[in-house]
C-alpha cells in the first residue's frame, strides 16, 4: 500500500506551535515510509475564517521548509459534501432537525462532549416546524478501533455523543462529514493528528461504513499544552510562530515530539535538518502520550 498523508489546517488565524506540532509529525510519518504528503485548507467556515490566514499558512509552511504533494480547498469540495448528505437521509441513516441548541440543551443529558441529542426529530419533523440542521443516527453498539499510538478506543456513540450534525442550521457542512468525504477522495492511507480530535475519530469511522469508504491508519500525536495545562490553540490565544529563525523554529517541534535532534543542528540549514529528522523519525516513542507541555 502506498502511503499518502496529510495535514488540513482551518484558515481562523496564524498557524501555532500547536499546529507546527501535527504538522511535522504527518509530514515525517509519510516521507520516512516513502509516502506522499497533501495539503489539505479546511475552509469550510466562513464566519470563523480570517482574510489571508490561508495564503499566510502556506507562506509559513514554505518558509520552514515543507514540501507538499498536492492543494485542495474544502470550499471547493460543497456539490461533493451535499452528494453524501443526501445519500444518508435516502438510506434512512440521517434525518432532518429542527431543533434550536437550547432545546437540545434544556431536554439532554451531558456526554462526552455537551448535550446529547434526545431524538425529538428521529421519527420525523414535529409539526410546523422547519429543518434546521442534518443529523446522523447514532448506533446503540459500541465503536472500537486502534490508535497506532494511543491503543484501542472505543465509544459507544448513542451514549457519548447522541445523533450529531453533519450538516448546520446555517448550511454549512460539519467537519466530521466533509473530513471523511475527503480523506476518501484524497486516498489517505494514514491520519496523523493532534490527540485533541481523538473522540471525533468514532463518528468519522461510522460515517466511513455508512458511505462504502476506506478506514484510514489513525495515529494521534501528543497535544501541546501550556503550564496551566491547556491546549494551544487560536481560542487560548496561542502565538503565531517565531519565523524569524525557522530552523530553530522547526528544531523545538522535534524536541517536543521527543526526537532528539543533535543540539548542532539548531543552527544548521533547514534541508540538513529535515534529512536528519525524516533518517531518525521514530513514533514510537511517543505510545501513549496524549498531551505534553511546551517547553
Amino acid at each position: 500500500m502506498t502511503y499518502v498523508g496529510r495535514f488540513a489546517p482551518s484558515p481562523t488565524g496564524p498557524l501555532h506551535f500547536g499546529s507546527l506540532v501535527a504538522a511535522v509529525g504527518s509530514y515525517l510519518d509519510a516521507r520516512a515510509s516513502g509516502g506522499a504528503w497533501l495539503l489539505r485548507m479546511e475552509d469550510l467556515d466562513p464566519p470563523r475564517e480570517v482574510p489571508g490566514a490561508a495564503e499566510d499558512m502556506l507562506k509559513t509552511l514554505e518558509i520552514l521548509g515543507f514540501q507538499w504533494d498536492s492543494l485542495l480547498k474544502q470550499s471547493s469540495r460543497l456539490e461533493a459534501y451535499a452528494e453524501a448528505a443526501e445519500r444518508l437521509v435516502r438510506d434512512g441513516a440521517a434525518f432532518p432537525c429542527a431543533c434550536s441548541r437550547r432545546e437540545i440543551a434544556d431536554s439532554s443529558v451531558r456526554g462526552i462532549e455537551g448535550p446529547v441529542y434526545p431524538g425529538t426529530c428521529r421519527a420525523g419533523l414535529p409539526p410546523g416546524r422547519n429543518t434546521q440542521a442534518l443529523r446522523l443516527k447514532a448506533p446503540a453498539e459500541t465503536l472500537c478501533f486502534q490508535d497506532r499510538l494511543q491503543g484501542r478506543i472505543c465509544q459507544q456513540l448513542a451514549r457519548d455523543i447522541g445523533d450529531f450534525i453533519i450538516r448546520r442550521a446555517d448550511g454549512c457542512f460539519a467537519y466530521q462529514l466533509a473530513v471523511v468525504v475527503d480523506d476518501a477522495y484524497q486516498g489517505i492511507t494514514h491520519v496523523v493528528r493532534g490527540a485533541d480530535l481523538l473522540l471525533s475519530t468514532p463518528r468519522q469511522i461510522l460515517l466511513q461504513r455508512l458511505l462504502g469508504h476506506p478506514t484510514p491508519v489513525y495515529i494521534h500525536l501528543p497535544v501541546a499544552v501550556d503550564r496551566n495545562g491547556e491546549k494551544l490553540s487560536k481560542q487560548t490565544g496561542a502565538e503565531a510562530l517565531d519565523l524569524s529563525r525557522p530552523a530553530q523554529t522547526l528544531w523545538r517541534a522535534l524536541r517536543f515530539l521527543r526526537q532528539e535532534p543533535p543540539a548542532g543542528l539548531e543552527e544548521a540549514g533547514l534541508a540538513e535538518l529535515w534529512a536528519w529528522a525524516i533518517e531518525h523519525w521514530d513514533m514510537e516513542i511517543l505510545n501513549g502520550v496524549r498531551e505534553h507541555a511546551i517547553d
